[in-house]
């Protein structure tokens, strides 16, 4: 049966079906890691809140233009590597305020990278194995989230452990939400056995505006390394993918929808928003639709969903606020597993390369901070130091 047959014969609500699975996945496997990550760089509870509001309507409405405009099924996400990035970032130098700074930053730099194509392949020069092996030092410390609250709390740790585990083993790509189910679960049965009450307000979306300030400490330690984890962790992994499929991604309109999606987004919070790399997969493969030229409705699909996902961004940030300790930086770590292994391979599969990768993920997972600039970015300088020493008199 061809491709063309089998659309006459498959029904318009598998796409649309794909496209709200690809949304449920995307969002809930990793709300919990941009939520930590604003909290970490100053946000509180409701700016927090509304950061996620504000990256769940952004890029649900960059899906839609995108795949409607292209008929491709292109998806947006936010950057959950970014996000695990501000989660390793202690807060700079003005705050949260630089932090919005910051995000505006990011923003006017993939704005560049459309307009200048040699700043896309400045980004590109960056060696792969340094790039993936300082994401996978900002990871560590949360992919030890399960471990640590394994021990100092089991009681509430232990259900979400088991049940990642056991659906990582049956269904993988359901594994870290229905973890966060469970994780769900756990924080209702604390809020009953202490009789407590919930403020209904707190269920209602909100949105938070900062004014933004820019500071060194901001623009260096924050925005240059999100930047370029978003780059080369999403984006360029993202059109990857899509090439796998049979698509080629327009790659200016696609940076100047993100990149303005980024910008508007940032006063209220939100971080940085991107081409989907993993969760890409899930609307422009065959199984969204037998037909390539109807897949671009799961695109669409996946935009209107995230759009009522971040319709409930308050209760999901409610329940993080809620929860017993341990448990939601648990279900971010196990979040992250297949991230953080991929840059691990990534960094050391070259044996040339393997030192300056490792300085590169020893300073990033140390968390050393100096000047005010996060461990990020002297993770960036060290390996491309030591990388430049090695290679120094080599052709």
């Amino acid at each position: 049966m061809t491709a063309s047959t089998a659309s006459e014969t498959a029904p318009l609500s598998r796409p649309v079906i794909a496209g709200v699975v690809t949304a449920l996945v995307g969002f809930t496997s990793s709300f919990a890691v941009v939520l930590t990550g604003l909290s970490a760089v100053g946000a509180d509870a409701a700016q927090a809140a509304s950061g996620l509001l504000a990256a769940s309507v952004t890029m649900g409405l960059a899906c839609i233009v995108l795949a409607w405009r292209y008929r491709m099924p292109i998806t947006v996400a936010w950057s959950t590597p970014g996000a695990a990035l501000l989660a390793a970032t202690s807060a700079v130098e003005g705050g949260w305020r630089a932090a919005v700074g910051a995000f505006l930053v990011v923003a006017a730099l993939i704005l560049l990278t459309a307009l200048v194509p040699r700043l896309g392949a400045l980004i590109a020069s960056i060696p792969p194995s340094i790039a993936q092996a300082m994401l996978a030092g900002v990871l560590l410390p949360l992919c030890l989230a399960p471990i640590s609250g394994l021990v100092t709390n089991p009681w509430g740790v232990a259900p979400v452990v088991l049940t990642w585990l056991v659906f990582a083993r049956l269904a993988p790509r359901w594994a870290v939400p229905l973890a966060f189910v469970t994780a769900a679960v756990v924080v209702v049965v604390g809020i009953l056995r202490r009789g407590a009450t919930v403020d209904p307000a707190l269920l209602l979306p909100r949105v938070e505006l900062t004014a933004p300030v820019f500071t060194v400490g901001g623009v260096i330690g924050i925005a240059l390394p999100l930047f370029i984890v978003t780059m080369a962790s999403q984006n360029v992994p993202g059109i990857a993918i899509m090439r796998s499929f049979g698509y080629e991604v327009p790659w200016r309109p696609a940076m100047l929808v993100t990149g303005l999606g980024t910008a508007l987004g940032a006063p209220a919070g939100g971080h940085t928003i991107n081409l989907a790399a993993i969760s890409a997969a899930l609307a422009a493969a065959p199984d969204a639709d037998p037909d390539p030229r109807r897949r671009w409705v799961a695109g669409v699909s996946t935009g209107f969903s995230y759009l009522a996902l971040g319709a409930c961004s308050a209760v999901f940030a409610t329940l993080v606020l809620l929860a017993p300790a341990g448990v939601i930086p648990a279900v971010a770590g196990l979040a992250l597993f297949a991230a953080f292994g991929s840059a691990v391979h990534q960094a050391i599969d070259d044996p040339a390369e393997r030192i300056p990768a490792v300085v590169t993920f020893l300073t990033a997972a140390s968390g050393v901070s100096l000047l005010s600039i996060s461990a990020a970015f002297w993770a960036l300088v060290a390996g491309l130091a030591v990388r430049a020493a090695l290679r120094l008199g080599r052709r």
